[in-house]
């Protein structure tokens, strides 16, 4: 098969997929994965940010939400490559910085299982804010603005004083 032909083929294969494994690229053309990896370093592809960036895609298929996200039976892509960049970006557009539920919400992960090594990144910081951590971005003056809404988020949801919720116990339990 000639170089030529092979990538029109696994294009092919991809834009009628959507989403493709190794696996299925090179029982699909009959080759190695090694040689599918090969050809697929000369296409514009998108790994997944989940099921351990298995499953690929051609950067024209996905049709990403407003925060660079796309699902694909399960399998979810970002503009912004893998999941510790997509992270990172998701922080930095955010306009109160992000919590771990927050995160997981957004993403769809679960937080545990991505924000572990991510506590120290030198893109974000994350600072313990009214009792949780919160992921900042690393510039001072976005950083600051990011707590001040999240300060007004806050109060705008304000929570009963403990001496409150404890009234409110008290009423139920009666």
């Amino acid at each position: 098969m000639k170089q030529g032909t092979s990538l029109k083929t696994e294009t092919t294969i991809i834009r009628r997929k959507r989403i493709v494994t190794l696996d299925e690229l090179a029982m699909s053309l009959h080759c190695s994965k090694r040689t599918v990896q090969r050809r697929l370093t000369q296409l514009k592809i998108i790994r997944s940010y989940n099921r351990n960036g298995q499953y690929y895609t051609l950067e024209e298929v996905p049709r990403f939400d407003t925060n660079g996200l796309w699902q694909c039976r399960g399998t979810y892509f970002s503009r912004f490559g893998n999941l510790t960049r997509t992270f990172v970006q998701l922080v930095r557009a955010s306009k109160a910085g992000l919590t771990s539920h927050e995160a997981g919400d957004l993403m769809r992960l679960r937080p545990s299982s991505f924000l572990w090594n991510l506590h120290d990144h030198s893109e974000i910081k994350r600072k313990k804010h009214q009792g949780r951590y919160v992921y900042l971005s690393v510039e001072s003056a976005c950083q600051a603005k990011q707590l001040q809404n999240r300060l007004a988020m806050r109060q705008a949801q304000r929570l009963p004083s403990d001496f409150e919720a404890i009234a409110i116990l008290v009423e139920r339990i009666k």
